[in-house]
């Protein structure tokens, strides 16, 4: 009979050990899908026109969550404007009251990056719908999926899937590519598309081109890239015959944005209203600043030249 208060105390504590093992192996799967699912799609609604019949077109493009803990307090905030006076309003003044409303997740009290320190929230999936407005057909970027992507210490290219033509017998599905991975690079670079290829799809009307992106390095904010452009020439060989050549000229194109704001650097100490120094170049436009010229006989027998870019500034 002294064996049995001994014998239950044993049964229990097995009991009690088994119970936490398990509730622990529960509670760490949970927490491994809370991680895993809070990179996800949002909904994110835009105006993006009138289409032909003047009324207003809204299209969900979504969002991938950057930070946890967002969706129920996103979600609470707008049912409750919905259900206010703000549910009769249009959709563009509601989106309009969101966004000046809206509050940046990283600063929510317990918010954390959806995908730890070392990764980001991207778009896995990325379909391109064509939208007829009134000013024409406009193409819309949806986001369909999302995933954690590493962070790059350095500028590469990164493929980036976009489905044309959706649900149709023409879809396809391009690796466009993006540029990612700019961490550590110097104040005012970037990691920009420098080098462009393109592919072919089968469209109802034909064929179209489509535009990639081949190859991504470090930029300032407006930067030159090659842009190839060939024309047909003559000349003539040593034994003064006429010879037909194409030639291939680099003339480069501008791309990139300038840093809007003041181009003052340097204000007088007595009066801060007095510029003493402003900074050369800067404005709101990239454009060509140093350019060569290219001159040939083209085949009808007239001296043509051509300007090629060479480097490029920002120019008010």
């Amino acid at each position: 009979m002294d064996l049995l208060p001994l014998r239950v105390f044993l049964l229990l504590c097995t009991v009690h050990q088994t119970f936490t093992a398990v509730l622990g192996k529960n509670t760490e799967s949970r927490n491994l899908y809370t991680e895993r699912a809070c990179c996800r799609r949002q909904s994110h609604v835009i105006y993006i026109g009138k289409d032909i019949s003047g009324s207003p077109v809204n299209v969900d493009v979504g969002v991938c969550r950057t930070h946890c803990g967002q969706s129920a307090r996103s979600a609470s905030l707008e049912a409750g404007l919905m259900s206010t006076k703000y549910y009769e309003s249009s959709t563009l003044d509601f989106l309009r009251y969101k966004k000046m409303k809206h509050l940046d997740p990283s600063s929510w009290p317990g918010s954390v990056p959806s995908c730890g320190p070392s990764s980001t929230c991207e778009p896995a999936g990325v379909r391109v719908d064509r939208v007829m407005l009134r000013e024409g057909l406009q193409e819309v970027e949806i986001i369909e999926d999302c995933h954690c992507e590493a962070k790059m210490s350095r500028c590469v290219r990164a493929p980036s899937l976009k489905t044309y033509y959706s649900e149709t017998p023409y879809e396809a599905v391009i690796d466009a590519g993006k540029c990612t991975g700019s961490k550590g690079a110097p104040e005012g670079f970037s990691c920009v598309p420098t080098k462009f290829d393109s592919t072919f799809i089968e469209t109802p009307n034909k064929v179209e081109l489509i535009q990639t992106v081949a190859q991504c390095k470090l930029r300032e904010g407006c930067y030159r890239v090659p842009y190839v452009e060939h024309h047909y020439e003559i000349t003539y060989n040593d034994d003064g015959v006429k010879v037909h050549s194409l030639r291939e000229i680099d003339v480069g194109r501008c791309l990139g944005s300038c840093t809007s704001g003041s181009r003052c650097l340097l204000r007088s100490a007595s009066d801060l209203g007095e510029c003493l120094l402003w900074a050369e170049g800067q404005g709101n436009a990239c454009v060509p600043q140093d350019y060569e010229s290219h001159t040939f006989l083209s085949q009808q027998g007239q001296i043509r030249t051509v300007l090629a870019i060479t480097s490029c500034l920002c120019q008010s």
